[in-house]
C-alpha cells in the first residue's frame, strides 16, 4: 500500500502542471491511470524507486471568489484527511495572497509533512522574491518552475524523505475485501448486515488504513478482512455529493484491497460516479464484484427485469464484462451470503496460476487456428506463451513482430483465456513480446 500525496493551492498556481509532470514518467510504462473522473485527478508516480499516488485537488473549480474560498477549504480538508503528505503550491509572481494565508492557516494545524512549493521561479530575481513565502510560517520552501521542471527534483527528494515509511504489512493470507460505492448506496448497511450487531465475531484492527476500519470477519466458514470506507468520518463541511470527493475516499480502500465489492443503488442506476469507482478498481488490477442493492425498491419490475438491468450494466463496463453481478437487499439480508461467496471466488480466480506447459498446450492450437492478421504483408507468428509470476493474472505471448498485434486480437486472446479458465471478476493483462 503506497503513500498518498495531495497537491493543494488556489487556482492557476500550476498544480495541474506539476501533477502531470509527476505522473507522466509512468505514461510510457503503463497506460495512465485514466484518472478518477476519467480526467486526470489521480495518478501513480515514483521517484527514486519509491511509488506513491498523487491527487490533484484543484483544476475543476469554477465560480466566483467566495465559491473559490469554500472550494479550497474543501480541497484542503480532503487533503488533510486522505493524504500522507501535502504539497502546498503558491505563485511567486503574485506573492502571498489572502487565500494562500487561509490555506496556510489550515495546514499549520496539521501533523503531517507539508512541503511549500513556490512555482514560476524562472530566474535569479524571482528566486529573491520567493523568500517572502517564509512569512506563511510553514518553514522551508522549494522554488520550482513546474513548466520546465526545474526544481522539482529537490522537491521530490524532500517529499520522499518526509513520507512515512511504508512498512510491508505482514502479508496476511486473508483476502482483503473493500466495500466501495457512492454515498448512500448502502455500503454501511451491507457491512452491518454481514457483521450483524453481534460485534463479538469481529476483531477490530483499528484503522489499519487510518480511517477505514479493517475488520476481521469470520463466519459461515469464510475468513477475510473487510475494509470499510463507509465509516470514514464524514465532515459536515465536505458536501458528499461532489463526485470527486466520494471517489477520492475510495482510492485508498481500493489500493489496499484484493477484491472490491462495488455497491450500486438499483434506484439510481450505474451512473458515472459508480463507473469511475469501477474503472479505478480495474486499473489497479483488483478483483471486482458488483452488488446491486435496494432491488426491492425498484417500482416497475416488469420492464426493468434483473436480466435487463444486468445487461445495461454490462454494456457500461465493456470491454471488461466478465464480472459477477449479484442482486442483494441489505434490508432483508437477501443474498448477502451469496455476495461474500462470490467475492471469495473472485479472490481465488485472481490468484489462479496456470502451468506453462498446460497453457501452451491449450493456447498454441487456438492461435494456430486463428493466427493474428498479417500486417503490411508481414506474418505474425506466436511461438510460446506463459503466465508471469505476478500477484495478478498477467500473460506474455512471444512472437516475431509484437508491434503489429492489434487490439482486436489482444481481446480475442483474452476472451479465449476467459472461456477456458475462470477469471470472472478479474482484470487480465496480456503482453506481446519479442522472443
Amino acid at each position: 500500500m503506497g503513500n498518498i500525496v495531495a497537491i493543494v493551492g488556489r487556482p492557476n498556481v500550476g498544480k495541474s502542471t506539476l501533477f502531470n509532470r509527476l505522473i507522466q514518467k509512468r505514461e510510457a510504462i503503463i497506460d495512465a491511470v485514466s484518472g478518477v473522473t476519467r480526467d486526470r485527478h489521480y495518478g501513480k508516480s515514483d521517484w527514486n524507486g519509491q511509488e506513491f499516488s498523487v491527487i490533484d485537488t484543484g483544476g475543476y473549480v469554477v465560480g466566483s471568489d467566495d465559491v473559490f474560498e469554500a472550494e479550497i477549504d474543501k480541497q484542503v480538508e480532503l487533503a488533510i484527511d486522505e493524504a500522507d503528505a501535502i504539497i502546498f503550491m503558491v505563485d511567486v509572481t503574485t506573492g502571498i495572497t489572502g487565500m494562500d494565508e487561509e490555506v496556510a492557516n489550515l495546514l499549520r494545524r496539521v501533523n503531517k509533512p507539508i512541503l511549500l512549493a513556490v512555482n514560476k521561479v524562472d530566474g535569479a530575481n524571482r528566486l529573491n522574491d520567493a523568500a517572502e513565502f517564509y512569512a506563511l510560517g510553514l518553514g522551508e520552501y522549494y522554488p520550482l518552475a513546474s513548466i520546465s521542471g526545474s526544481g522539482t527534483g529537490e522537491l521530490l527528494d524532500a517529499l520522499i524523505e518526509a513520507l512515512p515509511k511504508v512498512e510491508d504489512e505482514e502479508e496476511s493470507d486473508l483476502p482483503r475485501f473493500a466495500v466501495v460505492g457512492r454515498p448512500n448506496a448502502g455500503k454501511s448497511s451491507f457491512i452491518n448486515a454481514l457483521i450483524g450487531e453481534e460485534r463479538y465475531i469481529v476483531t477490530d484492527i483499528a484503522g489499519t488504513t487510518r480511517d477505514s476500519i479493517d475488520t476481521k470477519y469470520n463466519r459461515f466458514g469464510f475468513e477475510f478482512n473487510l475494509i470499510d470506507t463507509a465509516g470514514i468520518r464524514r465532515k459536515a463541511k465536505v458536501k458528499e455529493d461532489l463526485e470527486f470527493y466520494s471517489v477520492m475516499r475510495s482510492v485508498r480502500a481500493i489500493e489496499y484491497s484484493d477484491v472490491c465489492l462495488v455497491v450500486v443503488d438499483a434506484t439510481r442506476s450505474f451512473d458515472s460516479q459508480v463507473q469511475n469507482i469501477f474503472w479505478l478498481a480495474e486499473k489497479n488490477s483488483k478483483g471486482v464484484v458488483i452488488l446491486v442493492n435496494k432491488w426491492d425498491l425498484v417500482e416497475d419490475k416488469q420492464t426493468n427485469t434483473m436480466k435487463a438491468y444486468e445487461q445495461q450494466i454490462r454494456e457500461q463496463i465493456a470491454p471488461f464484462t466478465d464480472v459477477p453481478i449479484v442482486f442483494i437487499s441489505t434490508l432483508t439480508k437477501q443474498r448477502i451470503f451469496k455476495a461474500i461467496e462470490t467475492a471469495v471466488q473472485v479472490f481465488q480466480n485472481r490468484s489462479r496460476k496456470i502451468s506453462t506447459s498446460k497453457f501452451n498446450d491449450l493456447m498454441l492450437p487456438i492461435i494456430e487456428r486463428n493466427s493474428p492478421p498479417a500486417y503490411k504483408g508481414k506474418f505474425i507468428k506466436i511461438k510460446y506463451c506463459m503466465q508471469l509470476p505476478t500477484k495478478t493474472p498477467q500473460f506474455v505471448f512471444f512472437c516475431n513482430l509484437p508491434q503489429y498485434i492489434r487490439d482486436g486480437y489482444r481481446r480475442f486472446i483474452e476472451n479465449q483465456l476467459r472461456e477456458h479458465y475462470d477469471f470472472s471478476g478479474v482484470p487480465i493483462k496480456i503482453y506481446f513480446r519479442k522472443k
